[in-house]
């Protein structure tokens, strides 16, 4: 069976760390040409995957079966649109729209042309997500109560470009950035909510999206998730902490899947997402607790599952649908927070 050829459109941190690395280490898909303007992209994306490079997207349409957007968040919904209208599959990288209604109408053009539309939602493939999965679903926590996950930096100079210095237009900040892998997170694991809280603060000279954001949710089971993103972290809480009636489970750093794909590491290789013993998470209670085996990270399944969806008519990776939910949070987050309020959603 012949490979599905890819157009990467985007050739940043997105395209080249972590789409180009993973399309190119799956079986069944074939990098066949990259849209960059950059001249240094150009040459890389040519000497590591020979792969065709091309200065604007219209080039794509006669040489690929399937689109990955990678470009500038403001640029998902209008590439994804003529890509789609252009019979091709598409894979989206977060977030996928900057509303939920705009990521509806994306849904019904995959869904009126019969094409595979997915959301690049990777985080739900980190070990440390993947381990607190199996936890919950194996009862080891109990109920759970309440979810703490954080993704924290410290960058107290700003790094400049559109993500820091954008307005609204550009959706910019750390609400739609990290947010959107924290709220996926936290429906995935916990269900739908129906109260939102937010507080999206601007911390660092010379910067004007949110760098400092809390997310409260209240889910419809009872739980609750607290939700943090921040630039100003210098000393960073746990990844995860996770409170239950039986036991808790407590994690440290980050997944060790990002730093390997920007050191160059394939993510084929062997034990490319396994973590040391001395990272794993913590299970139980003050008085009686162990370590528990990191599942490995598998971000490459993402793209498995899309061969699969293309081939075998499997669900997509990431159901878009399911994204729709994240962004009716992350707006009602945006909303709480300008206006100093409590949302109720559904």
């Amino acid at each position: 069976m012949s490979d599905i050829q890819v157009g990467l459109i985007g050739y940043g941190v997105a395209g080249a760390y972590f789409h180009a690395p993973l399309i190119h280490a799956t079986p069944g898909l074939r990098l066949t040409a990259v849209v960059t303007r950059q001249r240094d992209r150009a040459e890389e994306v040519a000497a590591r995957y020979d792969a065709a490079v091309v200065p604007q997207a219209e080039e794509l349409w006669g040489q690929c079966d399937l689109v990955v957007v990678a470009s500038p968040n403001r640029t998902h919904v209008s590439l994804t649109a003529e890509a789609l209208t252009q019979g091709k599959a598409v894979v989206v990288d977060k977030p996928m729209a900057r509303t939920a209604e705009e990521a509806r109408w994306l849904i019904r053009l995959a869904a009126d042309r019969g094409l595979m539309l997915t959301v690049f939602q990777n985080r739900r493939w980190d070990g440390d997500f993947r381990t607190l999965r199996r936890l919950v679903n194996d009862g080891a926590l109990g109920d759970v109560l309440r979810l703490e996950s954080r993704f924290e930096r410290w960058r107290p100079t700003p790094k400049g470009g559109w993500r820091e210095s954008g307005g609204e237009e550009e959706i910019g900040g750390l609400l739609y950035d990290l947010g959107s892998h924290l709220v996926d997170q936290a429906l995935q694991l916990l269900g739908p909510v129906h109260r939102v809280y937010g507080e999206c603060d601007v911390r660092r000279e010379g910067v004007s999206a949110d760098d400092d954001t809390f997310i409260a949710l209240s889910h419809a089971n009872g739980a609750r998730s607290h939700l943090w993103a921040g630039s100003l972290a210098s000393q960073a809480g746990p990844r995860f902490r996770v409170l239950g009636s039986r036991a808790s489970y407590v994690k440290d750093g980050l997944d060790v899947q990002e730093s390997r794909l920007r050191a160059g590491v394939s993510p084929d290789e062997p034990d490319f997402g396994e973590e040391a013993e001395d990272q794993w998470g913590v299970l139980g209670t003050d008085d009686a607790n162990r370590r528990v085996r990191t599942e490995p990270g598998a971000y490459l399944d993402f793209y498995r599952g899309v061969v699969a969806a293309m081939r075998d008519d499997a669900p997509p990776p990431v159901r878009p649908e399911e994204v729709v939910d994240a962004l009716e949070v992350i707006e009602a987050a945006h909303l709480s927070s300008t206006q100093g309020i409590v949302v109720h959603l559904g």
